[in-house]
Order: C-alpha cells, then sequence, then structure tokens
C-alpha cells in the first residue's frame, strides 16, 4: 500500500485551517515521528519500509485536536495518533501518508485523588507516577518504557507490565475507568467512555477514536526494593519465579526470569550474575525482603544484588532491563535478535516452559514475566529468537501453538492477527459510527469499513 499525497493546493488549504496549531513538514522529523519500535521484527521491518506520515501536528488542547479532526474529514486525510511512539507493533506507522497527531503537548494532570487520576494522554507515565506518590499512591502497571511513554499511547497499544503480578492486564476491568475520545464523524465530537464502554478504545491502535483524556486507577504505594537473584539451574529460577508468585504474603511488582545467555546482553547487570548463571530480577516491597532471602534458600539461589527504596533512583534501574526492554538491550548487542509474546497454559505452565526451553535451547532464549490472568499468576515470555528465515520463525510459532501456547504474534501489524486472534465486534462497531470514512490509521484493522483506505 503506498500513500497518495493530496494536490499541494488541498496542504495548503488543510494547514490553512489549521492556523495557530503546530505543524510539521520538515522531512526528516515527519520520516522520524512516523516511526515506533517495530523494528525489533525483521518481518515488520519489511513491511513498513518506507512508510510515512505527510505532516505531523500536535495539538495543545482537545479543542485543537477537534479542529484538526475536522479538518481531516472536510479534506478526506488519513490520521495516525502517536504517543511517545514506544510501540512495537507499527500501531503509530501509517499505510496510506497523511497526518501524525503527536499528542505529546497534552501533558496537563488534571487532577489526583486516592486511588484514581484523570491525566491528558500526552502525560508521561513518571510524572503521573510522582504526583500520584505525593498522596501516597502509584500507578497499578507500566511498561519498561515508563520514562518515556505516555498513558495514551500505553492504553492505546500496551497491555500490561510492571506491577500486571498485582493487578492483571489492562483489559481487565477496573483497570480502566474512563476514556474521552474525538471522533471523525462528519462534525467531530468528544465522547465520554466509562466502564466497559472503555474496550471500545482499549489497545484498539488509533483506529477508533483520539484519546485526548484517561481516567485510571492507582495503587498504594510501597518503598519498592530491587534485587537479582542468580540459579545455576534455568528450571530452578523459574520454579522460583512461580512459588514467589504465588506468595501471596509477599509483596512484589516484578518478577522477571531471564535464562543464560540472556544476561550477558544486560551489559550493567554483568558484574553481578556469574557467566552462565539464570537471573531473577525482582521489585518487592522492602518489608518482604526476610521472606524473599528464605524462599530464594529454598530453591538454591543467591541474591546477588540488592537496592533498597532510598537508592532505587541512584544508577540503574532493574525495571528498565525487563519485559520489552530486554529485548531492547539483547539487540544492542545483537541486531540479528527478535522476540515472541507468549502465555503458557496455566494449568502446566511450567511443564511446557521446561519443554520449550529443552527443545530450542538458545534458539529461543527464554524469558519469564509473571502476570496475573483470571487471579491465577503465570509465566508469560518475551523469548529472544535468534532470527534466521521468516519461515523458521513461523514454524517456532507454529509449535507453541500446537503445545498450548498462546502466541501474541508481534511480527505482525494488522490489529485483529496480533494479540486478538479475533475480530472485537465492539471496537468494529464503534468504529463504523465514529469513523465512517475508515481515516483512522487506515490498513490496520482485518475487518475493514466499505470506505477503508
Amino acid at each position: 500500500m503506498t500513500s497518495t499525497p493530496m494536490k499541494s493546493r488541498d496542504w495548503d488549504a488543510l494547514t490553512a485551517a489549521l492556523k495557530g496549531i503546530e505543524i510539521i513538514t520538515d522531512a526528516t522529523q515527519v520520516a522520524k515521528l512516523s516511526q515506533d519500535y517495530h523494528t525489533f521484527s525483521p518481518i515488520l521491518q519489511a513491511q513498513l519500509a518506507g512508510k510515512t506520515g505527510d505532516l505531523v501536528i500536535r495539538p495543545a488542547n482537545e479543542a485543537e485536536v477537534l479542529r484538526v479532526a475536522a479538518a481531516c474529514v472536510e479534506f478526506k486525510v488519513p490520521l495516525t495518533v502517536r504517543g511517545a511512539g514506544t510501540g512495537n507493533y507499527g500501531q503509530c506507522v501509517p499505510l496510506s501518508g497523511g497526518v501524525i497527531l503527536d499528542m505529546t503537548r497534552m501533558q496537563n494532570i488534571c487532577w489526583v485523588k486516592p486511588g484514581i487520576a484523570r491525566v491528558e494522554a500526552g502525560v508521561k507515565l513518571a510524572q503521573l507516577d510522582k504526583k500520584a506518590r505525593e498522596i501516597g499512591w502509584e500507578m497499578r502497571m507500566s511498561p519498561s518504557t515508563y520514562r518515556t511513554a505516555t498513558i495514551g499511547g500505553f492504553i492505546a497499544g500496551g497491555s500490561g507490565g510492571i506491577g500486571s503480578i498485582n493487578y492483571g492486564l489492562l483489559g481487565d476491568r477496573g483497570n480502566l475507568f474512563a476514556l474521552r475520545v474525538v471522533t471523525l464523524e462528519d462534525t467531530p465530537r468528544a465522547i465520554e467512555l466509562r466502564g466497559d464502554h472503555v474496550q471500545k478504545v482499549n489497545h484498539a491502535w488509533g483506529i477508533n477514536g483520539i484519546i485526548t483524556e484517561l481516567e485510571i486507577p492507582l495503587g498504594p504505594a510501597y518503598p519498592w526494593a530491587e534485587a537479582i537473584v542468580t540459579f545455576e539451574s534455568f528450571m530452578a529460577a523459574a520454579r522460583f519465579g512461580q512459588a514467589l508468585a504465588d506468595s501471596d504474603g509477599m509483596i512484589k511488582k516484578l518478577i522477571c526470569i531471564t535464562a543464560w545467555p540472556i544476561p550477558s546482553y544486560l551489559t550493567p547487570l554483568r558484574q553481578y550474575i556469574p557467566d552462565g548463571s539464570h537471573a531473577a530480577l525482582l521489585m518487592v516491597a522492602e518489608t518482604s525482603l526476610e521472606p524473599l532471602a528464605d524462599l530464594v534458600r529454598e530453591y538454591g539461589g543467591s541474591i546477588a544484588y540488592q537496592k533498597l527504596a532510598q537508592d532505587v533512583g541512584k544508577g540503574f534501574q532493574l525495571a528498565e532491563y525487563t519485559w520489552n526492554h530486554t529485548t531492547l538491550h539483547a539487540r544492542n548487542v545483537d541486531a540479528s535478535i527478535t522476540y515472541l509474546q507468549s502465555i503458557f497454559p496455566a494449568d502446566k505452565s511450567l511443564k511446557v516452559v521446561e519443554h520449550m526451553y529443552d527443545r530450542f535451547g538458545d534458539e529461543v532464549m527464554m524469558h519469564l514475566e509473571f502476570f496475573r490472568v483470571g487471579g491465577t499468576a503465570i509465566p508469560g515470555a518475551l523469548q529472544l529468537v535468534r532470527y534466521t528465515t521468516e519461515e523458521r520463525l513461523n514454524e517456532i510459532i507454529r509449535y507453541h501453538e500446537e503445545q498450548g501456547v498462546f502466541i501474541a504474534n508481534p511480527h505482525v501489524y494488522i490489529l485483529e492477527l496480533g494479540g486478538r486472534k479475533k475480530v472485537d465486534v465492539e471496537q468494529l462497531e464503534f468504529k463504523q459510527m465514529v469513523d465512517p470514512y475508515g481515516l483512522f490509521n487506515p490498513g490496520k484493522m482485518r475487518v475493514r469499513l466499505e470506505h477503508d483506505l
């Protein structure tokens, strides 16, 4: 699919209609702001090469968003919404050119109250977390990119992260209270979605609404300590991770298990991890450090590194070596590495983990992240894959699926082919209402509208 540029006079008319709003036309900047981290996938890298918008618009408030929406409808210009661009599936890469709507100027924290906050879409997660901690609360979960990621981008493109061991995934009822979205109807409007209705837009890659404000729950803030625990056996590390995840009396935020040679790619951590060792990267409440030490001894591990909450802001932060930051650090060493996203069957998760570890060895390096699904703590995985060919990668995926492993395929840019595996009828019906001309991020849904570009 190639971009179909508007006539120059149409671009002039569109920009004239948006006088007073920040517009970027420099080709280098536009190309940069048309990208994300889909380059983790060699398949997406090839498929999305050269895809850019025609210009970038940075609104400062919802009123400006409505003006942009009206202009895009008038001139039938595709619109792709962008946060900080930390996604991995090409969510903010435009397939049909048009306008890139950069939401990063909308950084107002409307209010923070015990257990709940309302913010604009461009607020950075670290910024919100800092504000919430002033009254003893924090974000329930965040990606490893929390320093740069925006809350709107996280909701539109993410699914879970650090904290998911306690609170599950973003799509779970109660993890998102409200969304305010702008439509691309003939007369664009702002709609408030609350309760279960937020799922019409949650994790929809910006295909059916421009998120301008969000209302999200907060969790109680703890003094989080960090620890690296090493093991001689990978399965001992995996069983330790499951035991910690199942220990309801211990307060934790992060349980990341990495099989060797993954720790060799995490350069700042290498001094604490002996060659050939498997590592658990942990965040636990300081009050849980004593029982943690007992659990480590039970599973034959060694605490190689520990940092108390008062020192967490100094030096490296373990969270930035977990989830998909693990992939980032590995690729900084070996750019041929790619990854998978897997959820193991809850009834036999560690048996399947062990089978995959034994079968694939270093070709598919095991990286587990524990989180809650349906109230049960299970290991998901962001395995690192030594990429050779697309055919071999698909063989690996098929074998996992044959063993009951759910693969949220990170090598496709179609929403339903990745993590959903099916058409979300509610989202499709909402899109038909709010995007009658198919202008929102066209080409990212398998089921297309009649007028989709």
